[in-house]
């Protein structure tokens, strides 16, 4: 390439290179102007207007609804019977409207039933055996005593012969007292084991009364299982099945499933009075009162609210699941009407009223800021927004009310703090 060519194509890049150098200058200026003119543009997004309205100022609370009035039904607890657990053959539906007395649940009673049998037959073969041992008895005790009448008349007729020893030979007066005195020993000793044999007799006897007393507490025992397999209700209401542990997963019964005694499967429960359980922090203890009311929501039914009522709560806290620090304290409020869709069981959550205020200035509370513990709006004047003093009432979690520095109608900036110069203030 020759030296004209060189100077030819020199001067090119001399202005290329300067182009890139005044765009590398002035990118920041076009940034900032961008950035501003955005920030203009949506400034009509970022400003809210002061409006009149009713303020409410609530505590959600939450909690889990349950019945003031229920029946648990637990599986029998089966007497003087080693049972791991019973299937369950009939089962009344969840949600079925029961009257007092209305059948609830049959277990299968074939074990029951059979255990019942073989304590019966043990109980009447030992009713066989105390009366044959009472037949023995009696027999034995006539034969006894007719060998004591016998022993007695040869005792008579040894006396009587004993008389004649004045009238009979010496040998023959012998005979007659060793007749007597063999007649006085020999009824000496029927009469004690007379009193013996009837002592051995009777513990005998009774040793077989005790036994078949025992069998016949436990037939009684038996029969009074078999009678548990099926339970009634005791009280009219509608059935909720229980969640509970069911072989190795969590869930409610069903036909044919096993349940260990005792393990509360199912419950009757009056729907016209219920109840919802909720655990108060301890910083909300003191804004509380008996008799204070809330709306209550279902999780399950979001378009479902029904009043409540505060009806107690415990005066003793207990430490909470995070920390120990914070304690928590049990509550209860009662539910003002009924649904049919109200059940145990149910996640719910309360609004308790603590302020209601109607017709005041209401503005967002991230509108308002605080510079020295005095508050501060950004109220919007001709082209700008100028800081104004204002005097705050009472807030919640999303409002707070302007008892005054402001009116109806104003316009301020929605959130107080700000990339503005000025409005970063605390």
């Amino acid at each position: 390439m020759d030296q004209a060519t060189l100077l030819r194509g020199k001067p090119g890049r001399i202005m290329l290179a300067g182009a890139a150098f005044l765009l590398l200058v002035a990118m920041p200026y076009l940034f900032a102007h961008f950035r501003q003119g955005q920030r203009a543009a949506n400034r009509g997004e970022s400003t809210v207007k002061v409006e009149r309205k009713n303020f409410g100022q609530v505590i959600r609370l939450n909690g889990t609804t349950q019945a003031s009035r229920s029946f648990v039904v637990l599986a029998p607890k089966l007497e003087g019977a080693q049972v791991g657990s019973m299937v369950i053959t009939k089962l009344v539906p969840a949600g079925t409207h029961v009257k007092k007395d209305a059948f609830l649940v049959e277990f299968d009673p074939q074990a029951q039933t059979k255990d019942y049998l073989d304590k019966k037959s043990s109980y009447e073969n030992l009713v066989g055996q105390v009366a044959q041992k009472q037949a023995e008895e009696d027999i034995a005790r006539a034969k006894d005593d007719t060998a004591m009448k016998q022993a007695e008349d040869e005792l008579k007729r040894a006396q009587l012969e004993l008389q004649r020893n004045e009238i009979v030979s010496r040998i023959d007066a012998e005979k007659n007292q060793e007749a007597l005195d063999e007649a006085q020993v020999t009824l000496k000793q029927l009469k004690q084991t007379y009193e013996l044999k009837r002592a051995a007799s009777a513990s005998t006897i009774r040793i077989q009364e005790i036994q078949r007393d025992r069998a016949l507490e436990a037939m009684r025992y038996a029969q009074g299982n078999a009678a548990k397999m099926v339970v009634h209700s005791p009280m009219e209401g509608v059935v909720v099945y229980n969640t509970i542990w069911l072989g190795g997963r969590m869930g409610t019964v069903q036909q044919g499933d096993q349940v260990r005694p005792g393990v509360p499967f199912l419950q009757v429960v009056d729907p016209s009075r219920m109840e919802v359980r909720v655990e108060l922090n301890q910083v909300d203890v003191l804004k509380i009162h008996l008799g204070q009311r809330a709306q209550m929501h279902l999780d399950a039914y979001p378009g479902m609210t029904l009043p409540a009522v505060l009806e107690e709560f415990s005066p003793l806290g207990h430490t909470g699941q995070f920390t120990e620090a914070v304690r928590s304290f049990a509550a209860l409020f009662s539910v003002q009407g009924t649904d049919p869709r109200l059940l145990p069981d149910l996640s719910a959550a309360l609004d308790l009223d603590l302020n209601t205020q109607n017709n005041v200035l209401v503005v967002p509370w991230q509108s308002i800021g605080a510079e020295a513990d005095h508050p501060f709006v950004w109220l919007k004047s001709t082209g700008s927004f100028e800081k104004r003093a204002v005097q705050m009432g009472p807030r919640n979690d999303l409002e707070a009310v302007v008892v005054s520095g402001l009116k109806e109608g104003d316009i301020i900036r929605r959130a107080a703090i700000e990339d503005e110069p000025g409005a970063g203030l605390q």
